[in-house]
């Protein structure tokens, strides 16, 4: 087969006649991938490894560059490692793991190197980064390593686990007193941290011997010792020196210390105390010094019953910081006083509960008991008519806490709550979020028949008929609905299947007949006004609304409006739809 002649005859048909153009510009080639440099990862794992703070010598920067651009290959590899190490020594931890992560990126087998994670952990150390170097100077043979306890130590201190912290200072000891002076500083520092934190001040005092007098770091933690061993006045010498040459950390931590310092020896009440505390806080956010801050004013707050300073400083330890550091009691003791604010026993005001409900609808307690805070809360917001608040906090826990099929129940009870609000659109909205479980029938038809409430006042009447199609008694909700708008046609058809059974009438029956003869009167169906007449005149000629319903039936065409307002004011109380007529009414 001549297949060449085929396939150029094909492609002459199928491609258009184009005018000549001038030659297009031509598109760049992707750019290939980066080479990967393979083979350093191994080379690594098998040399010394780091052992000491030998370890992060200097360089030179600009003898670091210049070999850097003109390697290549694994060589590239050996001389980003040593410029990482050099920059870890200058402190400059964030340019160094940026460069360890490169190598990584190019040789990724170095994650599992225990010398590659040493450097990435003490780069972490450098940047803050606590949890994140715990663990990298954790894993695999680290955990031995006397250098990566040094550091590790470091970043526990400072992440404020004093207990962990100090566990490492037998493994770390060696390495930090080879240090030089300069180098040794931080880790001195990070270990008296350690021990004023777990309450050991005359430790934290030897680690700090060696470093000089004027050094604002080791003078924090020299006076929170002297704070902690009853020495005030040294304490508040050594603090005041710290504010006046400190970093911004260091002398924010020197002003809580005094304020601690004070608190403690009685200098200043506990009022004060909590405004100081707040007021620092305005200016200080975020880190382990903001969470002493919390702690000392939530204690400060239950030990002086302040309800409002208690459940502000507690919500805010709960939601930003580990609940398990606040002690074993913190959340229980939190949500017991939520609980004791919330419940109508304690006396608080109703707009002040609903106020801290929604301030601290978080800490509630879960299951049954957290439940019912939320069903007496709404109880009272619904018994003073407060239905908009009560449906949204109901709403809350239907979003929120509620799962499956416990949300049935409570789907209505916000929807109900929100058409007695005068807001069908949110009693929709509730529902068509919770639409998704599947009900039980019983369930399903109440749901319904709230819903065709809200769509009814929202004027949707075709949609809630639609609603009402399969739910039982569904045709005395479209009556009482059409009553309410004066819908007489739809009120004569639903309400010639409800008519009750000749003899004596209750008070629902008295209503459909009469709810029947108002509807027929106006429509003036002369021939259904007689038989509804006939049927039920002697049931009520014993009735005291009989003369009104003889008047309806009995002298068809009138078209008094007095007579009409009589039987209007002489219809019973009673609906045929039960307590859904409250509902229907709301939005009459």
């Amino acid at each position: 087969m001549k297949w060449p002649l085929l396939l150029a005859s094909a492609a002459a048909i199928a491609a258009p006649s184009l005018p000549p153009a001038t030659s297009p510009t031509p598109v760049p080639a992707p750019a290939p991938p980066p080479a990967r440099l393979p083979g350093f990862a191994a080379e690594l794992a098998q040399g010394t490894p780091i052992a000491n703070g030998n370890s992060w010598a200097t360089l030179p920067e600009a003898d670091a560059w210049r070999a850097l651009a003109a390697s290549s290959g694994i060589q590239r590899q050996r001389v980003r490692w040593a410029f990482a190490r050099s920059l870890i020594g200058r402190g400059r931890g964030a340019e160094a793991i940026g460069l360890l992560d490169l190598m990584a990126d190019d040789d990724p087998d170095l994650t599992m190197v225990d010398n590659w994670r040493l450097a990435h952990g003490a780069a972490e150390v450098l940047m803050a980064r606590w949890d994140d170097a715990s663990r990298d100077l954790s894993t695999g043979m680290l955990g031995g390593n006397a250098e990566a306890c040094a550091w590790r130590l470091r970043a526990l201190a400072e992440a404020g686990l004093p207990a962990e912290a100090l566990s490492l200072v037998a493994c770390a000891r060696s390495v930090i007193e080879r240090r030089s002076p300069e180098a040794r500083a931080p880790f001195l520092v990070a270990a008296a941290r350690a021990a004023v934190d777990g309450g050991q001040p005359r430790l934290a005092l030897s680690w700090l011997s060696t470093l000089p007098d004027r050094d604002p770091a080791a003078n924090l933690y020299r006076g929170r010792a002297d704070g902690l061993m009853g020495n005030a006045g040294e304490a508040r010498l050594r603090l005041a020196r710290v504010e006046k040459s400190g970093t911004a950390a260091e002398r924010a931590n020197a002003r809580l210390s005094g304020i601690e310092l004070a608190s403690a020896n009685g200098w200043i009440k506990p009022a004060e105390t909590i405004r100081q505390l707040d007021a620092f806080r305005y200016r200080w956010r975020g880190d382990t010094i903001e969470e002493r801050a919390l702690r000392l004013g939530y204690q400060t707050a239950i030990r002086t019953g302040d309800l409002d300073a208690t459940l502000r400083t507690g919500a805010t330890l709960y939601r930003f910081y580990d609940p398990a550091r606040q002690g074993p009691d913190f959340v229980a003791t939190l949500q017991a006083k939520l609980a004791a604010a919330l419940d109508p026993a304690g006396g608080l005001p109703l707009d002040r509960a609903a106020g801290l409900f929604w301030d601290y609808r978080d800490l509630l307690p879960g299951g049954a008991e957290g439940d019912l805070l939320v069903t007496k809360l709404a109880g009272r917001l619904q018994a003073a008519e407060l239905y908009q608040r009560a449906a949204e906090l109901y709403e809350h826990q239907l979003l929120v806490r509620a799962t499956d099929l416990s949300q049935g129940p409570l789907s209505v009870k916000v929807a109900s709550l929100y058409v007695l609000a005068g807001r069908p659109d949110r009693a929709v909205v509730a529902m068509r979020k919770t639409a998704n479980a599947a009900y039980p029938d019983a369930m399903l038809f109440e749901r319904k028949r709230v819903e065709a409430v809200a769509l009814n006042q929202l004027g949707r009447v075709r949609e809630a008929d639609a609603v009402l199609q399969d739910v039982p008694g569904g045709g005395a909700i479209r009556g009482e609905m059409a009553w309410k708008r004066h819908d007489w046609a739809t009120v004569a058809t639903e309400t010639k299947a409800q008519l009750p059974t000749v003899g004596a009438l209750s008070d629902v029956g008295q209503a459909i007949v009469l709810r029947r003869a108002i509807a027929l009167a106006m429509l003036r169906q002369e021939d259904e006004l007689a038989a509804l007449h006939a049927r039920y005149a002697p049931a009520f000629a014993r009735l005291p609304n009989g003369p009104v319903f003889a008047a309806l039936t009995s002298a068809p065409g009138a078209t008094d409006p007095a007579l009409f307002a009589k039987a209007m004011a002489a219809l019973p109380s009673a609906s045929p739809v039960g307590d859904l007529a409250e509902l229907i009414d709301a939005g009459a």
